[in-house]
């Protein structure tokens, strides 16, 4: 059972506390059989306070039932984003942080929460994600931050932090993909009514000049959804998409964030992942079927993108499989 805590603080978004136990608290073992053993406990932690909606929204309180002392026992900590979130945080909040991380949790922020990671020292020297309205803010306060506002989450492994509003719903299926694999996690994504990625970064979501007509790329995205084992050239996706190759590149940048070629290795590693998490098929014979061609070319994909070898992914995230009597 892995422990997330939910820190409350005063003016906190009603819809940061909400989003994580909207993720961890439909998590279960072995999603597809009749197994439902949850695989996480959310605490929410702190004093009573007054939460908020964006808008006229009136906002209302919430009561936890644990202590800001009790989140120091869970895995993982999360900080919300706040109304008011250029306001020093309580010494309380700073110092449990600070002590929890030198402990080995895994700390997080949502949204605004990242000031509060920033104002205990904890982002230092690092990369962080802002919601990209706020981030020239974080950037002028925390200099020694290395503040990113074109992602919608940034892992550093002990730290996480995401951008606003929906990000926070990324941030929390990335970490169960993290801690418990595609096919949990791809399980949680559906109950949340998610994509279990999202491609590219808030590059998406900025409000920039209208681009060019030009439709919706999804049709060509499905397209090459149904031909990962293919081998697919720019100019193949362009002539599905009826369009120039240069203008293939412009539309899906400005779509997706990133090229087609990216998005197409991302959708390859994701097909790889439940291939090796559900059947017993060898390395050999994944790396095709996944449009990797041979195993030494999956082999380089997944130590570039996923930092561990297919193997050694396959062993951290299969379930061990029950003995027959």
């Amino acid at each position: 059972m892995h422990i997330v805590a939910i820190i409350t603080l005063e003016k906190c978004g009603a819809m940061d506390l909400s989003m994580p136990s909207l993720v961890f608290g439909h998590v279960h073992l072995e999603p597809q059989t009749s197994c439902r053993d949850p695989l996480y406990e959310v605490w929410v932690c702190g004093p009573p306070v007054t939460a908020t909606f964006p808008g006229a929204v009136p906002a209302f309180e919430v009561i936890p039932h644990r202590s800001w002392a009790d989140a120091a026992d869970a895995d993982t900590i999360l900080v919300p984003g706040l109304c008011d979130y250029t306001d020093p945080p309580p010494p309380e909040v700073v110092d449990l942080l600070r002590v929890a991380h030198q402990r080995g949790k895994r700390i997080g922020s949502i949204c605004d929460g990242v000031f509060v990671l920033a104002a205990a020292g904890l982002l230092d020297g690092r990369r962080a994600a802002a919601h990209w309205g706020n981030a020239a803010e974080l950037a002028a306060l925390y200099p020694q931050v290395r503040v990113d506002d074109s992602v919608l989450f940034v892992d550093e492994g002990d730290i996480v932090t995401s951008a606003g509003g929906a990000a926070a719903l990324d941030l929390c299926l990335h970490l169960v993909l993290r801690d418990y694999g595609s096919v949990v996690a791809a399980e949680a994504a559906r109950h949340a009514v998610m994509p279990l990625a999202r491609d590219g970064g808030q590059a998406q979501f900025i409000a920039y000049a209208e681009p060019e007509s030009g439709g919706s790329l999804e049709p060509v995205m499905h397209w090459m959804e149904e031909r990962l084992d293919q081998e697919l050239t720019l100019t193949d996706i362009a002539d599905e998409a009826a369009t120039s190759v240069r203008s293939l590149n412009r539309r899906f940048r400005e779509q997706t964030g990133t090229t087609p070629l990216q998005w197409l290795i991302r959708r390859r590693l994701l097909r790889a992942r439940e291939l090796l998490e559900t059947t017993e098929l060898s390395v050999e014979e994944i790396a095709p079927r996944a449009g990797f061609g041979t195993a030494i070319a999956l082999r380089q994909h997944f130590r570039r993108t996923l930092g561990t070898t297919p193997v050694a992914y396959r062993r951290a995230f299969t379930p061990p499989r029950s003995e027959s009597p």
